[in-house]
């Protein structure tokens, strides 16, 4: 038996649809049965004890333990998550210390203690109210906020109004938009910015690059969870906000608004499995499913129609469901059509929205930067998605044009930048899953080239067969240099030159000859080294993940100095 994880999550997570306290644990599977019923039983009693009698108890079962959810009051979390450890160090027989667990008398008392302090009447009575209401909240250990954006104010939670003196008339909604998937989220989030701002909206971003309101960067750094979430939502100068929602802020925090008009799941695809207990892609389609309890019954889920995943679920949805495909012949985007559902496809090089059974056309391919000409079909279907999702927002369709013309590589530093420098093009992307990087291939393989360079890593947490797949893959279309590098980051525990050396042996195996291959110790060593290397005509396809900063600077460095004729 061992413990994987205790959280709190704030929100609607992968084990439940509520705030609760949450504990991970491996079990054998001859003893998990009896263990977890051992471990109901604790919680029920120390709860029961503490006057928590009315809270519920949920288990998550998956692969090699399970999950434990309590719920419990938005002011009684922390004591909840204690609640939860002193349990299982009841059953288990040890704390996280190693150390022999209290009695239930010594933790009663002592959690009895920590709930009072925990517990705020004013904030739960201001929740409630607003409820009634109908009005959205937002709440964390330092704020409390009515309302949101330009329609919100927030108070300190030890300093809060009484129930009259808040002026319920100027609270209200904003338009609010909630984008995951394993790829795309960002670009997309860039796309429907532009889009938001075309219609004159000031817009307040949560991502994993930075949160922003339109062009005023508040923080750089991964802000796609709920903390991102709050801060972009309490800034009352946002009309409209869009919140990236990655895996990982959902399944430690959970979702970080009760509300949402409209979500985006762009697909479904293989990264980062095996964490929080979720083990196989329709757990993981359960993961980003989450952002799907925001809606209610009204709000609206745009769906890639060529993910089975998503199209299963979408099927069997409540709420309405837009979806968006590069396929109009798909069977599904046909049915979808002849519903009247709203529809976005690529048909004929245009980006079309059908709503009502009504085509159309609100772009051609060619207009928008980030799909290079109708080579990068990823971006293609992410504007694809970012219409759909414009459209669940009621954003006209000029505006939906021109925010494509608008979004430039400049807008989504590190993902399917497009240097010229010298006569050669310099490709940057840092995929690092298997579906993001079969993208970037897709990419390569379309644009022409005299020759083409790659540099190309991998984390170690991938297994030694997916390393060899991913260095096969890569020589399929059809390389002329390859740089290794180290990516000691990301090692994962294994030593310095195992990733490389399986890298390696993979391409020798595929044909490569040890000529066409140069080891690298990091990524701006190897980028200079692949500029040397280059001549007019060729394509250098880089993959950059621990110094991107680094890579770009020097890139756009090289790109202002070079010959104006090449």
């Amino acid at each position: 038996m061992e413990v994987l994880d205790s959280r709190r999550l704030t929100g609607p997570g992968l084990v439940w649809d509520r705030p609760a306290a949450v504990v991970d644990v491996r079990l054998d599977a001859d003893e998990a049965d009896t263990v977890i019923q051992k471990w109901q039983e604790k919680v029920r009693e120390i709860m029961d004890r503490l006057g928590l009698e009315n809270e519920s108890i949920k288990v998550r079962r998956f692969a090699d333990g399970a999950s434990l959810a309590i719920s419990a009051p938005i002011d009684a979390l922390y004591t909840a998550t204690e609640i939860n450890d002193w349990a299982w160090a009841a059953v288990s027989g040890k704390t996280a210390d190693d150390e022999a667990p209290e009695s239930l008398a010594q933790a009663e008392l002592r959690l009895a203690k920590a709930l009072a302090g925990e517990r705020n009447p004013q904030l739960i009575a201001l929740t409630v109210e607003t409820e009634k209401r109908g009005l959205p909240w937002l709440s964390d250990d330092e704020e409390l906020t009515l309302g949101l954006g330009v329609n919100g104010q927030s108070w300190p939670v030890d300093r809060l109004p009484e129930i009259t003196a808040v002026d319920w008339n100027r609270l209200g909604r904003i338009p609010l938009a909630l984008v995951t998937g394993t790829n795309g989220k960002t670009t997309s989030v860039r796309f429907l910015t532009r889009m938001a701002r075309a219609a004159g909206h000031t817009v307040g971003v949560s991502s994993t690059d930075w949160i922003a309101v339109d062009d005023d960067i508040l923080d750089r750094g991964d802000w796609s969870g709920p903390g991102g979430a709050r801060r972009i939502l309490r800034d009352r100068r946002v009309s409209m906000a869009i919140l990236e929602t990655a895996r990982g802020g959902l399944l430690r925090r959970g979702l970080g608004v009760a509300r949402a008009d409209a979500a985006l799941i762009t697909n479904i695809a293989e990264d980062h499995l095996g964490e929080f207990g979720v083990m196989d892609l329709d757990e993981l389609a359960d993961v980003k499913w989450i952002v799907t309890s925001a809606l209610g019954d009204n709000g609206i889920a745009v769906l890639n129609a060529e993910d089975e995943k998503l199209a299963k679920r979408g099927l069997a949805a409540r709420f309405p469901v837009a979806w968006f495909s590069l396929d109009p012949e798909l069977p599904l985007v046909r049915e979808a059509v002849r519903q009247k559902q709203t529809v976005v496809v690529l048909r004929n090089r245009h980006l079309v929205l059908i709503e009502n059974g009504q085509e159309m056309p609100i772009i051609e391919v060619g207009e928008i930067p980030l799909a290079m000409d109708g080579a990068a079909r990823h971006n293609i279907a992410n504007a694809l998605g970012a219409i759909g999702l414009a459209s669940a927002l009621g954003l006209p369709r000029d505006a939906m044009a021109e925010g494509l013309r608008k979004t430039r590589p400049e807008d989504n530093p590190g993902r399917c930048n497009l240097f010229a420098i010298d006569g050669v093009d310099v490709l940057v992307d840092f995929a690092h899953n298997p579906h993001g990087i079969a993208a970037i291939f897709e990419l390569a393989r379309a644009r022409p080239a005299k020759r083409r360079l790659m540099l190309i890593g991998q984390a170690g947490d991938r297994s030694d067969e997916a390393i060899g797949e991913l260095a096969a893959s890569a020589w399929s279309i059809g390389l002329d240099k390859v740089m290794i590098k180290e990516m000691p980051q990301y090692a994962r525990g294994r030593p310095p030159g195992e990733v490389a050396g399986l890298i390696e042996d993979a391409l020798l195996a595929c044909g490569a000859d040890a000529d066409q291959l140069d080891h690298f110790a990091n990524e701006p060593e190897a980028v200079s080294a692949a500029l040397e290397w280059a001549r007019p005509g060729d394509l250098l396809i880089l993959f950059i993940h621990e110094q991107i900063d680094d890579v770009l600077a020097m890139l756009n460095d090289a790109r202002n100095r070079s010959t104006p004729s090449a």
